[in-house]
């Protein structure tokens, strides 16, 4: 499965945010490691939410990748995100469930937590461009 995650893991803001992935049986579970640098409010503290919501569309490229073999990377082509509690500095996880795939259109959810998965910090709903290998 990492060679299939290897474009994505090559990009140069995944290795900067410094997110990696986590393989369990058929799950696949990114991991967004605290730093300061993605501090979006440092009063209250809280994450910023572009990170987060990065964080999440990585995720669910990495799970379309897992999911099938693709000719490149998929690209977004509409994305929503809804924050659903602020971000506390510390680690976030994500999982990505890929509701639909067609030849050229995948459908994909993603949920991001932080403590305790039942309780979601932000979720993603999002529709992305694929390029399934074909075989000739």
């Amino acid at each position: 499965m990492s060679d299939r995650l290897s474009p994505l893991l090559s990009s140069p803001y995944v290795q900067r945010l410094g997110v990696r992935f986590v393989g369990h049986g058929d799950e696949l579970t990114g991991i967004l490691p605290y730093t300061e640098q993605i501090v979006g409010n440092p009063l209250i503290p809280a994450l910023h939410g572009g990170a987060i919501g990065a964080f999440m569309e990585m995720t669910a490229a990495a799970g379309l990748l897992a999911h099938s073999e693709l000719a490149a990377l998929p690209k977004p082509i509409d994305v929503a995100v809804d924050y659903l509690r602020p971000g506390r500095p510390e680690d976030v996880f994500a999982r990505a469930v890929v509701t639909r795939q067609g030849s050229r259109v995948a459908n994909v959810k993603v949920e991001a937590w932080q403590a305790k998965r039942s309780s979601p910090i932000a979720s993603l709903h999002g529709h992305f461009l694929v390029k399934p290998v074909t075989s000739s």
